[in-house]
This record gives C-alpha cells, structure tokens and sequence, in this order.
C-alpha cells in the first residue's frame, strides 16, 4: 500500500506540476560491533512543490539491512518494533530474504500555505521546539537522538500546525497531533524577539502528559557566545509493575556554544533532571510521551567540538558524562571527508562504558563508515 501511494504521488505531482522538484540521496552505512558487523542502506527520494504561497513535500525511504547475525539480533527485533505516534502506519513491514531485511517508509508528507503572516501545514511534518543541540527538554513532538547513528533522523507526526507572525519580532503557533490511539496531542509555542535574545514559552498536553516550558537563545554581549537554556515542567501518568502512576518533575538544560576563528566550534551542555527511571520503567513506558524525558540519572553534561582542517575535510567530537554513581559516558568522534557536491565519507565510532549496570554500558561499542551520494 505504501509503495502504491508513493509511486501516484511522484507521478501525479511531476505530472501536473511543471516546477516540481526532487533529488535523491543514498546513505550507506556499514557498521561493526562487538558481536556482529552489518550494513544499512537508505535511498531516500526528496520532493519539493512551490506555486505562490503554496508548497508540498514528500521524502520516501527504501531500507535494506544486510548482515545475517545483526537480522537475528534482539537489537533488529527491537528496532522492528519502533514506529511513528501516527494513527495511520508511516512504514511497511520487514520483509527478510536470505541475510537480509528490506522495508520502505514515508518520512514527511505534507503540504500547506505561508505568506507574510500566516503559515499552516497539514500532514507528516516536523514540530520546531526547543534550542538545545544534545538535549531538548521541551520537545516531546520530534525528540531527537543524540546517542543515534543518525540524530537527527526522528519520526514525523500526523499534524496540523498554524503559525502567526504578530509582528516582526513574535509569532505564535499551535498545533494539534494525532496519535496512534487516535487522540489529539495539542501544543502552544510563543516566540519572542527582545533585546537579550529569542524566548519561547512552550505548552504541550495529550491524555497522559502536560508539559510547560521555556527556552531561550541569547548572545553574551559582544563576545561571540551564545547561552542556550531551556525549562520543562512536566505532569504525566506512567505505567509501573502495579498500573499507573501520576508524577511531576522538571528538567532544565543550560549551555553555551563559541566558534574560534580557527575553526574550533565548541557548545557545552549541561542537563539536570529531578527525577531518574529505573530500565524497567523505561520499557513500560516505551510507546508513550514521556519516553524522552525519561532519564537514568539526575545530571548530564555534554560536550560537541568540530573542527575545519580545509573545506574537504572536517571532524567532530560529542562526550557525554553521565553522574549516576558509576562510571557511565558516552564518546563519539567522527572525521568526515567531502569528496564533492555529490559525496561525502564519514569514519567514526561510538564508544561507550563497559558496566553492564550503567546506561551506555549497555550497548557495545560501534565502529562505523558512513557514504551519501546525493544525485
């Protein structure tokens, strides 16, 4: 079914619209790690619409998984069982053929209208909030992965979103969500353009979660640095071994980011949060709003660096420390190699404690090399 909608909206659109634009992108990765080597391979298709005001966009994925140990692995099983908060499905299933696993998935599919003063979108769309570059408290629509191969490769959801610009320094936009379950998840975001920065206040609910939030991103006078915090005040209802549970927390980001002239860029974070989860809560609640605010320790901090040795040639760094009462971080460097317009080469890996007990010693190690094309 997915292919076949696929398939007519290319066609009708490239049809009857004479600027309708595409590209196309292939992403092959091929990972190692302690217990088995395997390879990924996305070929994404980009669609792009603009008449007037009016716009429309369309990016599909066919995905192949190579490699027999990794497609009989509880990690594959896992990640089978992952999907979009939509009530309609977004992705086809598994299919398995010798050592392999192939499915296809629609990743944004939307449309809508903007002009000076109003912009709606309907459809399977990305929700912008929050300013945090690792964590991002106040985005429980499209929470991103720092941990991920791909971080910023996150669901869409089935929404409509309407923004008002008031004036040249506010907007307001809000948003209605539909889950799985079919309910409405409903969210308010406030910008504000002052003389110390943009301030956002956020506010989200659903049936089983509130939230309340600030942000803001502010230059320290005149010294290159920007200051990013963020506030989440949350009230939610999780599931535990006995039923559910009502509990109220709060966590708050802080963080700075300053780019050297000689090409160092540097952003520290630091993320605390007043209540922890357990592993176990973490898997009852794994099809719910709270999942990523669902931390194993009170304090993070979190350090990215990228460096450009030349326009070709550029590498990166996020460290990550987690105080939980044992020795838990997480390092990722990176070093990627611009061959042209059209390729780029990543080498990099994903190093992580070896304490079973801690978060990130619950995963091994991954060593990894990462090619797009793009055509």
């Amino acid at each position: 079914m997915i292919k076949k909608l696929l398939l007519f909206l290319f066609l009708f659109l490239h049809v009857v619209y004479a600027d309708f634009e595409y590209k196309v992108n292939n992403t092959n990765i091929t990972v190692a790690q302690e217990s088995y080597m395997y390879n990924y391979n996305r070929l994404r298709l980009y669609g792009n619409y603009n008449e007037g005001g009016y716009f429309g966009t369309i990016i599909a994925d066919g995905i192949n998984y190579f490699g027999d140990n990794y497609i009989g692995s509880d990690e594959f099983n896992s990640l089978k069982l992952i999907h979009s908060d939509t009530a309609f499905k977004t992705q086809s299933s598994f299919e398995n053929y010798a050592n392999g696993s192939i499915n296809a998935k629609i990743y944004r599919l939307y449309g809508g209208y903007g002009d000076a003063k109003n912009r709606v979108i309907i459809g399977l769309q990305n929700i912008n909030m929050g300013v945090g570059h690792i964590w991002s408290p106040v985005n429980l629509f499209n929470p991103k992965n720092s941990f991920a191969l791909e971080s910023d490769e996150v669901f869409g959801v089935a929404a409509l979103s309407y923004t008002r610009y008031l004036d040249a320094t506010s907007s307001i936009t809000v948003v209605a969500a539909q889950k799985e379950d079919e309910t409405i998840k409903c969210g308010a975001r406030y910008k504000l353009l002052t003389r110390f920065g943009d301030i956002a206040l956020d506010v989200i609910a659903s049936d089983n979660i509130n939230m309340l939030g600030y942000e803001m991103e502010s230059n320290l006078a005149d010294t290159g640095v920007v200051l990013r915090s963020e506030i989440a005040y949350i009230k939610n209802s999780i599931k535990t071994q006995l039923g559910t549970d009502d509990i109220e927390y709060f966590q708050a980001i802080f963080g700075g980011e300053y780019g050297f002239e000689n090409g160092l860029n540097i952003t520290i974070e630091a993320l605390y949060s007043s209540e922890k989860f357990l592993y176990k809560d973490i898997l009852l609640n794994f099809k719910r709003d709270i999942l990523s605010s669902m931390t194993y320790s009170n304090k993070y901090l979190g350090t990215m660096l990228s460096y450009s040795f030349n326009i070709f040639l550029d590498a990166s760094l996020l460290y990550v420390e987690s105080f939980n009462g044992k020795d838990s971080r997480f390092i990722a460097p990176a070093i990627t190699y611009t061959l042209n317009d059209y390729n780029s080469f990543i080498l990099g890996a994903q190093i992580q404690s070896k304490d079973n007990e801690n978060e990130f010693g619950m995963s091994g190690d991954r060593y990894y090399v990462k090619w797009s094309l793009s055509f």
